[in-house]
Formats: structure tokens, sequence, C-alpha cells
């Protein structure tokens, strides 16, 4: 396993060492004290989520206000356009994104460290997404920032109109967004 560095720091790409034959493949797709070693400090991960989407559905751009996440994620089935915007106000990187293509055929996974807002669309007819996370879901916290907001400029690769969900719908833009401190 390694860490692939981004232009935005903290985030990294994780790449898992994949041992494949005729028969097939195997590779760990987490080892607490490799991927502690790998982003330089331990993690408590203490929930899993999955999700299955089809073609052009589009979710987030996801962040909690209170109890914010930091979350590994990863595609077991198809591929994805994987987008993380950094909300982290102090940040050189503020408001910045990161686009990365995760697939189950390249295996690679994503590390997104509290303080940013997370989001995906679906390239391929279907999806399966996994993903960790270091804090418990809180509805009542969470907040999502506009899917396409100007001031963002993220391409999300679609190719048609996204698939969204009416709270993804109404998101707000990053100038007028809630954000912690």
């Amino acid at each position: 396993m390694r860490a692939i560095p981004t232009s935005i720091m903290g985030l990294l790409i994780i790449e898992p060492k994949v041992f494949g034959d005729d028969r097939g493949y195997f590779y760990e797709s987490f080892n607490r004290r490799k991927f502690s070693e790998l982003i330089g400090h331990e993690v408590d991960f203490v929930q899993d989520n999955h999700s299955r989407s089809v073609k052009n559905v589009l979710r987030g751009l996801h962040y909690q206000i209170l109890h914010p996440q930091g979350k590994l994620v990863r595609v077991t089935q198809g591929a994805v356009l994987d987008v993380v915007v950094d909300i982290r106000k102090s940040s050189s990187t503020f408001g910045q994104h990161l686009a990365v293509e995760l697939s189950a055929e390249n295996k690679q996974m994503l590390w997104i460290p509290e303080g940013f807002a997370h989001g995906f669309s679906v390239l391929s007819d279907t999806a399966e997404f996994l993903y960790k996370t270091t804090d418990y879901w809180f509805p009542e916290y969470e907040r999502c920032l506009l899917w396409n907001d100007d001031a963002l400029a993220i391409d999300w690769k679609l190719s048609a109109p996204p698939a969204l969900s009416a709270k993804d719908a109404s998101g707000k833009k990053l100038s007028e967004a809630e954000l912690s401190s």
C-alpha cells in the first residue's frame, strides 16, 4: 500500500498492492497500522457505508458542521468521479477542489481528512461506493454545498443532467454556506 500526495494538503490517493494471477486477485483494502503510517497518525473509523447508484447520479457535496468526518472512500463495482472541496477556512487551498476517478478497475482509494465537502458522480452504468468514516452521521449537522456552484467550477464528467436528491439540488453556494471555524 502506498500514498500518492495530491495538490491539496492532506488529501491522499491510496493505492493498494494487488496480487493477481489467472484465478483473479487479492488485496488488503485496509490495515490500521499501515494506514496510520501512510497518513502520519492513527485514525479510528466508527462507521462503514455502502451505496449503489446508477449512471449520472450525483451525490454531494456533503459535510458536517459539528462532528466532521474523515473518510476513506473506494469503489468496488463500476466507476465514479470523486470530488472533494477544501472548506477549511484557514487553508491556503480553501475553496479549491480535487476530482479523481475511482473505480473497481484501478482499486484506488481516497483519504479525505476532516474539513472537506465530499461528493461523487457515477460514470459507469452502476457503481458501488464504500467508505469508512471517523465519526458518526448526524443529520442535524449535515450540510451540502451546491454541486454546480460557479465559484467551484467542477466538471462532473456527466453524460446527461444529474440525478439529484432534493437535499443535493438545494445545496448552498460556498459563499453562503455554513462552515465550521
